[in-house]
Order: C-alpha cells, then sequence, then structure tokens
C-alpha cells in the first residue's frame, strides 16, 4: 500500500472542567461527532477516578425505565475521508489516579495505532474578542520557549502529553485564550479557531458547518453588551491596544534577533575557534 493511499490515525482528546473555558476545547469533540459519522468505540469507566459530589451521575427515562448514567470519558473513531481516522476522547476531567487514566486513554491509542495524540484546551485570559483570540500550541516532545518558565497548576491534557511522549508518541496540546469579561457562555470563536489550527495540523480540511455563523453571532452579542457599558467598552479598548502594540513590536523584535545572529555567526568565522 503507498504512502499516500494508508490510513492515519490520530487521537485528539478533551476534557470537561478546569481546562475547558466557555467549553470551546470540548465543543471541537462535539463538532466533529455532528459532522461526520461516528461509531462510539469504548469508555474509561468512573469509579475510581470521579468523585461523584464533583461529577454527579445523572438520570434519565429510556422507554418508561429509569436510567443512571455514570461519569465516564467515551472513545469514538471518525472517519475524515480515506487517509484519516481520527479516534476522539471526551469527558470530565477525573477527579483521582490521572496516571492510571491516562495510561488507559494510551491504551485505546496504541489498539487503534494512533500515530500522534493531540490534546485540547480553553482558558480565560484578558484578550479581546474583537481580534483573534490568542492560539498556543504546546508540543509534548519539544518544549516552546514561551512555556519552559511556567510553574503553576496543570491539567489533564498535560499529564496526558507527558505520559504519551514518554511512550514514544509524538504529541502537541492546542490552547486557546478567551475573554474573561464575556463570562461563561460557550466561546463558539474559541471552537473554531481551535478546529482550524488542529485542521492546519492534522493537514486535511475538516468541516466547519455552522461553526462561522456562530462564531459570527458570539462576536454580535459581545459587541451589543459593549455597547450598553461604557466602562467594559473601555476596558476592551485598551486590550486591543496592547495587542495591536504588541504585533507591531514583533517584527521589531524579530529583526533585532536576526543581526544579533548575523553578528556572532560572523564574529565566530573571523575569530580563533574554541578549540585553539
Amino acid at each position: 500500500m503507498s504512502e499516500e493511499a494508508r490510513q492515519h490515525c490520530t487521537m485528539v482528546a478533551a476534557f470537561d472542567g478546569w481546562n475547558d473555558a466557555c467549553s470551546a476545547s470540548t465543543n471541537v469533540i462535539r463538532h466533529l461527532l455532528n459532522v461526520y459519522e461516528s461509531h462510539e468505540i469504548g469508555s474509561i469507566p468512573g469509579d475510581g477516578f470521579y468523585d461523584y459530589q464533583m461529577s454527579r451521575p445523572m438520570l434519565c427515562h429510556v422507554q418508561g425505565r429509569r436510567r443512571i448514567i455514570w461519569p465516564s470519558a467515551k472513545i469514538y473513531r471518525v472517519r475524515i475521508d480515506d487517509t484519516h481516522t481520527l479516534l476522539l476522547e471526551m469527558g470530565p476531567e477525573p477527579n483521582y489516579h490521572w496516571s492510571d487514566f491516562c495510561r488507559r486513554s494510551i491504551h485505546w491509542a496504541e489498539d487503534d495505532e494512533a500515530e500522534a495524540i493531540i490534546t485540547l484546551g480553553a482558558m480565560f485570559a484578558d484578550c479581546p474578542h474583537t481580534r483573534p483570540l490568542p492560539i498556543d500550541d504546546l508540543a509534548g516532545d519539544q518544549p516552546k520557549t514561551d512555556t519552559d518558565g511556567h510553574s503553576g497548576p496543570i491539567g489533564i491534557p498535560t499529564v496526558l502529553d507527558a505520559l504519551a511522549t514518554q511512550d514514544g508518541y509524538s504529541t502537541e496540546s492546542i490552547w486557546v485564550s478567551v475573554p474573561q469579561y464575556l463570562g461563561s457562555d460557550e466561546c463558539a470563536q474559541g471552537t473554531l479557531q481551535l478546529l482550524q489550527r488542529l485542521s492546519a495540523m492534522l493537514g486535511v480540511h475538516l468541516d466547519e458547518g455552522e461553526l462561522p455563523r456562530k462564531a459570527a453571532e458570539w462576536k454580535a452579542q459581545a459587541g451589543m453588551l459593549l455597547r450598553c457599558n461604557d466602562d467594559l467598552a473601555n476596558y476592551v479598548r485598551r486590550l486591543e491596544m496592547d495587542v495591536d502594540q504588541a504585533q507591531v513590536d514583533e517584527p521589531a523584535a524579530e529583526e533585532l534577533v536576526r543581526e544579533a545572529e548575523d553578528y556572532l555567526r560572523s564574529m565566530g568565522n573571523k575569530g580563533p575557534s574554541l578549540s585553539e
């Protein structure tokens, strides 16, 4: 079978809770399940992983019978096209035994011969809704310089990335920042940008469906809120100025770095070698 015709499988995981501001990351999974034919192939049961006072079981009625739905992480298989299959994992962030939970997730990736594992996340930040939302790509096996100094709490995506990297997987973690001043309502713009970055990372077109329309509605609602609140409007204008200034400063900073590198290379060529 040629390389072009070979099926490529990637696991994509997102978890409700602390890692999922405005449901932006888990809504990527829900969106993919809605626009593509999918099959639930398994789950990671909740016993031992969840505090049921934090992630409560749900009661539903099916054909006149009561049924309890326990918290768990579900695993789905989605075929995108003739050469790309996604293994999607979604569920509440577990409360206990994270290492064991992640090992079970990786086991599903092994069974489906996934080549890489990508986790999705969303966080609240001071960013304006009137500009593209900040996106960070964090490669598990190649730490980026802008995250090297991070110290603080982490979520289950970071643990899954770390353990998968130890097992030899290529890993990526895509995070979107959403405006904290808009509260916790769903952020379709964040979901759309995560989907677009995931699409670029996979090298395959992912159907955006209704997300562009929903993102436009989200922006319109945010704009209406600003028109009714002068203080909030002034705050957003300050955020816009910060973002715009950073975009102006970035090329200048990159140019300084290039000039410094060129100077050091020229000095290295002219000066004596370190071994002399």
